[in-house]
């Protein structure tokens, strides 16, 4: 048995996982799966009657890490990048999960074994879900400002910190249901951190790459231009005529590339969604 190159346990961790390999025991639980992939499995578990989320990561090979290389795209190598964002994060005042197990060994990142497990979010909805219906039935305007306003203020702290998300849609924001969210007090959390990157400072590349992928996820929940100006002005933190002059060569590749990543959506899924 390899020495962990990594270890965080807490409650109920600590105690269950006691005189145990936390390698082994991760890879024993039981619960609903998720994805189920020869490298890579998520499921949902319960641990004296609370729900938890694990991540195991068994290495890619080096097939896929060279695979991805040359396709430009930055490979997965374990848990460590979902570590890493929460805890930043965390630092940057942007409600998350909460970490409750973490493990890493092995040198090789091809082989490299790593989970993480986090305590379920519940009860919540994600936004995408929660504003489905918002064309047809658009919620109380100050509802509508107080979500724009927070998420705006959410990706601004986590870009401003140098964590980009390389996932970041609106379906990975859950708005917490307990108590019944209200424009003055309303909780909203970011998740699905795997592919996220840390960094002293977000590239801006990588921060223009959020800020469309986020702006194609909203492009169908009714937002007006109005909730868009509003986005502007608590993200970039200026007055809104400076936003406008000092940013336009960005609106402009972010109106493009949203463009772009909704017809590309549409080729993918509107076959599927004819038959």
């Amino acid at each position: 048995m390899s020495t962990p190159r990594a270890l965080y346990l807490v409650e109920p961790f600590r105690s269950l996982w006691a005189g145990q390999d936390p390698f082994v025991a991760v890879e024993a639980l039981q619960g609903k799966v998720f994805r189920e992939l020869e490298a890579r499995r998520t499921l949902r578990t319960e641990v004296a009657g609370r729900g938890y989320f694990v991540k195991i990561h068994r290495g890619v090979g080096w097939g896929e890490i060279f695979k991805n290389l040359v396709s430009a795209r930055l490979p997965v190598l374990g848990a460590g990048n979902e570590w890493r964002a929460i805890r930043r994060l965390e630092e940057l005042g942007v409600s998350t999960m909460t970490a409750v197990a973490y493990g890493e060994r092995g040198a090789n990142p091809a082989t490299r074994h790593s989970f993480i497990v986090t305590e379920e979010l519940a009860p919540t909805v994600s936004l995408e879900d929660y504003c489905r219906d918002w064309p047809h039935r658009p919620p109380p305007p100050p509802m509508k400002h107080a979500l724009v306003a927070r998420v705006a203020d959410m990706a601004r702290r986590m870009h401003e910190g140098g964590v980009n998300h390389r996932d970041f849609y609106i379906c990975h924001f859950l708005l917490h249901l307990d108590p019944a969210p209200t424009p003055e007090a309303l909780r909203l959390s970011l998740i699905d951190l795997h592919r996220a990157q840390v960094r002293a400072r977000t590239p801006r590349r990588w921060r223009d790459k959020d800020l469309a992928s986020l702006y194609f996820s909203a492009l169908d929940i009714g937002l007006t231009a109005r909730d868009k100006l509003r986005f502007l002005r608590t993200y970039f933190g200026k007055p809104l005529r400076r936003v406008l002059v000092e940013e336009a060569a960005l609106l402009t590749r972010l109106e493009a590339e949203a463009a772009r990543l909704h017809a590309r959506y549409l080729r993918k899924y509107a076959p599927e969604a004819a038959r």
